[in-house]
């Protein structure tokens, strides 16, 4: 049975009817797929499929115990007997992530309806944390009840191996394992401040509906420390929130903390501190296997942010550490190298009746597309004297629409090269664009192209449009 006939079965008996449609939605990261399901009230839902029998029974149980606690979480409508898949309340498509990527300003910061919602998160979590623990039944989480020792020391191993060791910087074993064995001794003493833990809180786990923050993807969660959640959170690597602002954050999660618990300010920021170093280094093992290993370009992108953290962590080093505080400054000196190494991208367009463009670097001329399968502007009299940098050539292009399914493979091929390069510190790198006269398709993609690098990468982008004789820079903001 197919995953779609299993889910319009599912959603038949749980609604008494037939669905309209049930269409996938984008993949997460994870092995679950979700689908929405359109019933034929106009209402909708979302079905999953999920491989983990013991991770979807994890989810299930403990959205139920949420909401029966009044907390922001999807409702679970109906579950599969054999429990590889469930129906949920359909919480839309905004997302925490989707707000804050639309919402930040030049210098870093947000405005005020922005910073709001990030308030109401911060202070939402810490009701899921200790309201969500009152009474539940922590043996259905998955893959185990508890944060504990051997999670800790998991997570520094898979720093060790899957991104210091791949680094290149050199460390003594001994001395480190030292260290994370004291690491594992600070972040698991008993200090009364366990709840529910919800192990992946960020900003793509928070939807909201009706302006308030509802959460989802909590099926990893287990008891444990309430720090590790806002360590996760407010120092998501690629969020780079200001100082300020995280320092609001973490006044407001107190806040809505002692509700429930006496707390004591400059003790609860002294062991936030271990968290946030833990879970960076976290994080950094898991761009490492992730971007490295898998080559997915959405983590080597993320690592320069999570440098950028470490970087700034150390700074007041901890005592508790001396020889991973050596370590991790020999690592975040070797990044910086690798920045001042910025790379470059040139994008060319040109005709193909003059040959493909010398690649003046000597390392063998990158991609090359092919445009003239596109509908062509040359062929029309109004056009002729115009370039794909004209307006009236941009609108016969777009109209026509394939060229947008043309740049997003090419950007899909492109993206991956550039995380990679940027991640090994190369310099240089090349694109180029042909079409039969090197004029109007061939230009438009290009002029695409160095406006998708320079603004998602950051990279300054030398665009040179050959046959016309035009070149200019395009300087990315990074």
């Amino acid at each position: 049975m197919s995953e779609e006939v299993k889910l319009r079965v599912l959603y038949a008996a749980y609604s008494g009817e037939e669905p309209v449609s049930v269409a996938a939605m984008p993949q997460s990261g994870s092995n679950r797929r979700y689908f929405r399901i359109a019933g034929r009230d106009g209402r909708t839902a979302v079905g999953v499929i999920g491989t983990s029998v013991e991770e979807n029974r994890a989810f299930v149980s403990i959205a139920r115990h949420f909401r029966s606690k009044g907390l922001n979480v999807p409702e679970v409508y109906a579950v599969a007997d054999d429990m590889t898949s469930y129906i949920q309340e359909d919480l839309g498509d905004e997302s925490l992530f989707g707000v804050l990527s639309a919402g930040r300003k030049a210098d870093g910061g947000y405005d005020d309806s922005v910073t709001q919602t990030l308030v109401k998160t911060m202070r939402a979590i810490a009701d899921v944390q200790m309201r969500g623990a009152e009474g539940l039944d922590f043996s259905v989480c998955y893959p185990q009840p508890d944060f504990d020792r051997r999670t800790v020391m998991f997570d520094l191993n898979y720093f060790k191996y899957c991104f210091l060791k791949p680094s290149g910087v050199d460390f003594m074993e001994t001395r480190l394992e030292d260290d994370f064995q004291r690491m594992a001794d600070v972040l698991t003493e008993a200090d009364g401040m366990k709840a529910f833990m919800y192990r992946d809180f960020q900003s793509r786990n928070v939807m909201l509906k009706g302006g308030e923050p509802y959460f989802i993807d909590f099926q990893g969660g287990r008891r444990g420390p309430v720090y590790y959640d806002v360590a996760s959170f407010v120092w998501q690597a690629k969020a780079a929130y200001p100082e300020r602002l995280r320092d609001r954050l973490v006044q407001e999660y107190i806040s809505a903390l002692r509700r429930y618990v006496a707390v004591d300010e400059t003790v609860f920021r002294a062991r936030l501190r271990h968290f946030v170093l833990f879970r960076t280094l976290q994080v950094l093992g898991a761009y490492g296997y992730r971007g490295w290993f898998e080559r997915k370009p959405h983590f080597v992108e993320s690592i320069p942010f999570a440098i950028d953290n470490l970087r700034e962590l150390i700074v007041k080093p901890f005592a508790e550490y001396p020889y991973l505080m050596e370590v991790l400054s020999a690592l975040t000196e070797r990044f910086a190298v690798q920045e001042k190494k910025r790379l470059t991208v040139r994008v060319y367009s040109f005709s193909y009746k003059k040959g493909v463009p010398d690649d003046e670097s000597g390392n063998g001329g990158g991609y090359v597309f092919d445009c003239r399968a596109l509908n062509n502007p040359g062929r029309y009299d109004e056009y002729k004297s115009l370039t794909g940098m004209d307006s009236a050539v941009v609108k016969f292009i777009e109209d026509d629409g394939g060229v947008f399914a043309f740049l997003e493979s090419a950007y899909r091929l492109v993206d991956a090269h550039a995380a990679q390069f940027i991640g090994r510190g190369f310099t240089d790198m090349m694109v180029s664009f042909g079409c039969t006269g090197g004029q109007h398709r061939s230009v438009y993609c290009a002029e695409r192209m160095a406006e998708h690098l320079a603004e998602k990468y950051g990279v300054d982008v030398r665009l040179i449009h050959r046959e016309q004789g035009v070149e200019r820079t395009i300087r990315g903001r990074r």
